[in-house]
């Protein structure tokens, strides 16, 4: 039986998390910005919070994990993204394949993937998206077809972040041609040097590289390497995207534009007017935190909050985008430049509403839960 060690209440978490980041940024290590989870690369820093046990944090002890509660990881995801910290490398995998892995992968998967993804040793990439597919996940026509010891996988992902840096790539592929798209799916887990896998870059409006589109030609994945079902992808990604939508990154991407409203609104800059404003982004951030809060709970209880985290997400978004326009509307922009707070947040703002799923897709999620009197 997996024994958890003793469990340290967040206030002791978080504590640690801001000796830690504080000790980088004073040491010049790293700059805080905005979206870092998405854009903000160092593997160093992911592997100093993994040797402090604060990647994997919910895994079992097993396979590296620590054996804590999703509110706890909450409190440290919290923590990382209010100082604009180098999360990248490890956050996808972390967050939700990982996860993944431990309700549907088979034994030798587990053992495979789970420890690396724990030691940051192992960088995920997500090969969802494809070319002239919009926001429709399941116009997949990336195809797999097996072959003997496993499958051989050909097709095209696109917009996919850290592909360039990344060991491995959860992908989803077609296995079967059914009279439903959402039919016939199915999630596998690939080597990013397996012979036939080429990656080029998308650079962004900023001149940044986070971007890439992903190129499979024929390429062999062994059979223990596929996630859960054969054909019963849809469900599992589904189920997955609750972990991706859930999480404190979907509300506090542009946190460190709203601390330049906030010591703006101390010192007494502006008009009556910024308090005001100021005050309804706070409140409204502190019900998006509960709401992050709620989710987390319900994982704990086993479950895969679907629509709550379409609800979060689509509702963090939007708090997101306000913030970066409460600045611009106040005049208070003191660095416009694509490099500085406001205009990482500005540039990085386009793909809030849209990576895992539009406002259009989270609405008719939401549009759909039972409604209990």
């Amino acid at each position: 039986m997996d024994h958890p060690p003793p469990r340290e209440n967040c206030a002791e978490l978080r504590a640690r998390v801001r000796e830690l980041t504080g000790a980088w940024r004073e040491s010049g290590r790293y700059v805080p910005r905005s979206d870092a989870w998405l854009r903000s690369f160092d593997l160093d820093f992911s592997k100093e919070l993994a040797a402090r046990g604060l990647v994997a944090m919910t895994y079992p002890r097993e396979y590296g994990g620590a054996g804590r509660s999703n509110v706890e990881r909450l409190a440290v995801t919290e923590e990382l993204l209010r100082a604009g910290a180098p999360v990248a490398a490890h956050w996808i995998g972390d967050r939700q394949i990982g996860p993944s892995v431990l309700r549907h992968g088979n034994a030798e998967l587990r053992a495979e993937i789970l420890p690396r993804i724990a030691d940051a040793s192992a960088v995920f990439c997500l090969g969802m998206s494809e070319p002239e597919a919009g926001s429709d996940l399941a116009a997949v026509r990336t195809a797999a077809r097996q072959v003997a010891g496993g499958w051989r996988i050909t097709g095209h992902k696109i917009w996919t972040s850290q592909a360039h840096h990344a060991t491995h790539a959860y992908v989803l592929a077609r296995t079967e041609r059914a009279e439903r798209k959402h039919q016939g799916l199915t999630e596998f887990i690939v080597d990013m040097d397996a012979q036939g896998v080429t990656v080029t870059p998308i650079t962004d409006l900023s001149g940044g590289h986070h971007f890439n589109e992903v190129r499979f030609d024929d390429v062999f994945v062994p059979g223990h390497r596929v996630l859960g079902t054969v054909g019963g992808g849809w469900k599992q990604v589904v189920e997955q995207l609750s972990f991706e939508r859930g999480g404190a990154e979907r509300v506090l991407s542009s946190y460190p534009v709203l601390v330049e409203l906030l010591a703006a609104a101390a010192a007494g800059d502006g008009d009556g007017g910024l308090h005001v404003l100021t005050g309804e982004l706070t409140a409204r951030l502190a019900v998006l935190r509960r709401m992050c809060w709620s989710v987390a709970s319900s994982m704990d209880a086993g479950e895969a909050p679907v629509q709550q985290a379409a609800t979060l997400k689509y509702l963090g978004n939007s708090f997101e985008h306000d913030v970066i326009d409460a600045l611009r509307r106040t005049g208070l922009v003191r660095d416009a430049a694509p490099g500085g707070v406001f205009g990482q947040a500005l540039l990085a703002s386009p793909g809030f509403g849209l990576r895992g799923g539009s406002a259009e897709v989270l609405l008719s999620m939401i549009a759909k839960q039972e409604t209990r009197i």
